[in-house]
């Protein structure tokens, strides 16, 4: 064989798009298929796959190096480091595509030539598109969240590979973490409980191994609401009250901790520690900040909107539809006041089958109707577990006797029904969930 910048395994890879993580991981497990158990740990350094892919070989590798890339390819070693054949089809080339491609390669490469550290200048961007990511959270539909964050973890793993500097290890396992608590939140938003309890007890992990303790506790709050909405709000209590006891967190950290224990408690049917749980999440603080829940925000963060729609919810669970009512239409009010590009779809939505299931309960179902058009306008990749569980309760509502013989009551139920089979979890084939109240 000979060396050649033009190679049939760099022409495979591009056309696939792989960057070398893509590649590494498709790699480990074709190793893990194809080897003997002796070498299933058989990896390809950074290093190695630029060589690969620039042309720069002049001998094949290893043995079972051929065999792992024969396995995962289809095709003979010796053809991969060769150059191409005449007829194969070049790689379909998009600009935007090819932009981003060659400035994360530029950006890999320029790290790994930092040797035993990662530069400065590629951590902080790894921080910012996370902080991105988290800020950008309600304007963004949750399958696309949840491909960047995974990117994002996977990244900030292979620069700690990379790294021997402490403050550096520690940054990334923070990085890491945030990044798989987004994944959690995306997957229980796309309706997979199972999946955003691992991702959220993996957050809850890297917190612990980084001495973290606000990704600890925001992890430990996302663990509690998948309780309750599983069924277990006896287990959401618990995790809930846990999750105030690290150290660290600031007024934000704790008004969300104490509004999903609200909601537990309402699940319950505890009024009097809902309420006391609920008092809590609407107190004035002692001005305390921390890194995640403030500095980062975002999906990290608890807005008063969104505080307040959670409260509807307890209200409602408690059987206090007043309150409920004046919370939800509190949220509804604070939403709109927000510019486009901070206006959450989701809290306006939910926020809106809750005043809606409100005023069923005093019998206004007029004022129900009106309430849904918040709902209504909800993207359906936007449509998440939360928002599908308001609207159960606003469907089961509208079945009760008083609304029997009533129109617009039928024609409400049938139109959530369509609200929700259009729903992202519903078409991915999501399992039933614990209804609200």
């Amino acid at each position: 064989m000979r060396a050649t910048t033009h190679t049939l395994l760099k022409i495979l890879v591009d056309q696939r798009r792989w960057r070398y993580v893509d590649f590494e991981r498709h790699f480990r497990r074709a190793a893990s298929e194809c080897l003997d158990d002796g070498a299933r740990n058989l990896t390809v350094s950074e290093a190695q796959f630029r060589r690969w892919t620039s042309g720069r070989v002049k001998t094949l590798p290893g043995t079972d190096t051929c065999r792992v890339l024969e396995y995962m390819l289809g095709i003979d070693a010796a053809t991969l480091f060769d150059p191409p054949p005449s007829d194969l089809p070049a790689p379909a080339f998009n600009l935007e595509d090819e932009i981003d491609m060659t400035a994360r390669d530029a950006q890999n490469e320029a790290g790994a030539a930092a040797a035993a550290s990662v530069s400065d200048i590629a951590l902080d961007q790894l921080r910012d598109d996370v902080a991105t990511l988290a800020r950008g959270y309600v304007t963004t539909p949750t399958y696309v969240v949840f491909q960047k964050a995974k990117e994002m973890r996977e990244l900030a793993e292979a620069n700690r590979d990379r790294t021997q500097v402490p403050a550096q290890q520690q940054e990334l396992l923070i990085i890491a973490g945030q990044a798989c608590a987004l994944l959690a939140t995306a997957a229980f938003d796309l309706g997979s409980l199972d999946g955003a309890r691992r991702l959220s007890r993996s957050a809850a992990l890297y917190g612990e191994a980084a001495r973290f303790d606000p990704l600890r506790a925001f992890a430990g709050g996302t663990l509690a609401y998948i309780a309750y909405f599983s069924g277990r709000p006896a287990e959401a209590a618990r995790l809930a009250r846990a999750a105030q006891g690290f150290n660290g967190l600031g007024d934000v950290a704790q008004r969300r901790l104490a509004a999903i224990e609200a909601r537990a408690f309402g699940h319950l049917g505890d009024a009097v520690s809902a309420q006391r749980a609920l008092d809590a999440s609407v107190a004035d603080g002692s001005g305390r900040r921390d890194d995640l829940h403030d500095d980062v925000g975002g999906e990290f963060g608890f807005t008063v909107e969104r505080a307040a729609m959670s409260n509807a919810s307890t209200c409602l669970l408690i059987g206090d539809g007043g309150r409920a009512e004046a919370f939800a239409a509190q949220a509804l009010d604070l939403a709109r006041a927000r510019c486009s590009a901070a206006r959450s779809a989701r809290v306006m939505g939910g926020a809106g089958a809750d005043l809606a299931a409100a005023r069923l309960l005093r019998g206004d179902l007029d004022g129900a109707a009106q309430a849904l058009e918040a709902m209504w306008t909800v993207p359906a990749e936007q449509r998440a577990t939360g928002l599908l569980a308001r609207a159960t309760r606003v469907r089961r509502g509208l079945t009760d006797g008083q609304y029997a013989q009533a129109t617009l009551a039928v024609e409400l139920g049938e139109r959530i029904e369509d609200f929700a089979r259009q729903s992202a979890p519903h078409q991915l084939g999501a399992g039933p969930l614990a209804v609200e109240g």
